[in-house]
């Protein structure tokens, strides 16, 4: 069976593979203080062009959103996000489970538009019974989105000038971020998401690593006080941090993690060529590693026996929201014969 339901079925590109058995038997220090998650941090302050970065490395993104949400907001305040965004729909509550309500907003193709968050700040704050409210103390995107769009430059920058006028911190999860990096069209580089957000993070997991996310509180902003023991905290200060620094390092060298990006994008865009030949239809217009259609029944009944792919519950309807997933592993062979199925149909 050929899979394409999600980007981490695999193990992790045998570059970090080799660099993680080369450097086995090396003996250092524990939590992150090692030199290879020093070099980790050097490289990807390098590919930021920001000197003052401070990079922090946890396992998953669960924990990057909840140590960053966490460390970032008053207990009375919470987290603004789209209705479709992870933190809303996919972590569990895991953000409301620190205390911290996810504050839900209308979006475009998966995207918070700046000007629904300036709509809804202005009538926040106008509001006489502010003190009674949960307070909107930071605002979460994510870009690739849930559904595979991506942030266009001149859309981040209408964001973050609407945060910089409200004094609220913007956070950009990058869970799938070089597969949004690496999009056709897309003209937003990790310098600009650098200069045009308060934090990031950096993934790992669903790019080609074991594990491992990298959060960026950019140009020293100090919003990272005391961030350690925040992650100490929630549980997710590894112990073989050199583990992480080892992947990263590998990651930010040599041009790996975009390659992995591109390579992934170009796969995910034949799959999309050949549905869109098919007369199917799109749930929005990605141009990253997901790929959403919907799929007629007899579509999805013929390709189950022979690919995995994710697919909605079936309550009886006669179509299918589905998506296919591409990853660093993805082989020309298996979209080969994936089309051919689809051509088949």
């Amino acid at each position: 069976m050929d899979r394409f339901e999600c980007d981490y079925a695999e193990g992790a590109h045998p570059k970090i593979m080799e660099a993680l058995m080369k450097t086995n038997f090396e003996q250092s220090p524990g939590y992150c203080t090692d030199s290879h998650c020093a070099l980790a941090r050097k490289l990807i302050q390098e590919a930021c062009s920001d000197e003052e970065a401070h990079v922090y490395f946890v396992a998953g993104g669960t924990q990057a959103n909840v140590c960053v949400i966490s460390a970032l907001l008053r207990s009375f305040q919470g987290c603004v996000c789209v209705e479709s965004g992870h933190i809303n729909v996919h972590e569990a509550g895991a953000v409301e489970a620190t205390g911290h309500k996810v504050l839900a907003l209308k979006g475009e193709d998966g995207k918070l538009q700046a000007e629904t968050l300036d709509s809804y700040l202005t009538s926040f704050w106008a509001d006489p019974n502010t003190e009674h409210m949960v307070q909107p103390g930071m605002v979460y995107i994510s870009s690739p989105t849930e559904i595979g769009t991506v942030y266009s430059k001149s859309e981040l920058e209408a964001l973050y000038r609407v945060c910089q006028k409200f004094a609220i911190p913007l956070y950009l999860d990058g869970a799938r971020m070089s597969y949004g990096l690496n999009a056709e069209g897309s003209d937003l580089t990790l310098k600009d998401i650098d200069q045009l957000t308060d934090v990031f993070y950096i993934g790992g997991t669903k790019v080609g690593a074991l594990f491992g996310e990298a959060i960026v509180f950019t140009r020293g902003n100090g919003l990272d006080r005391n961030f350690r023991t925040v992650i100490k905290q929630h549980c997710a200060m590894t112990a073989k941090g050199r583990l992480l620094g080892v992947q990263f390092e590998t990651l930010f060298t040599g041009g790996l993690y975009n390659e992995i990006g591109a390579h992934a994008v170009k796969a995910a865009m034949r799959i999309r060529d050949a549905l869109k030949a098919k007369g199917c239809r799109a749930l929005a217009d990605s141009p990253t590693n997901q790929q959403f259609w919907y799929l007629p029944r007899a579509y999805r009944d013929a390709l189950l026996p022979d690919f995995a792919f994710e697919c909605e519950g079936d309550v009886g309807q006669e179509e299918f929201l589905v998506r296919f997933c591409t990853s660093w592993a993805t082989t020309d062979k298996s979209v080969d014969r994936l089309i051919k199925a689809i051509e088949a149909l």
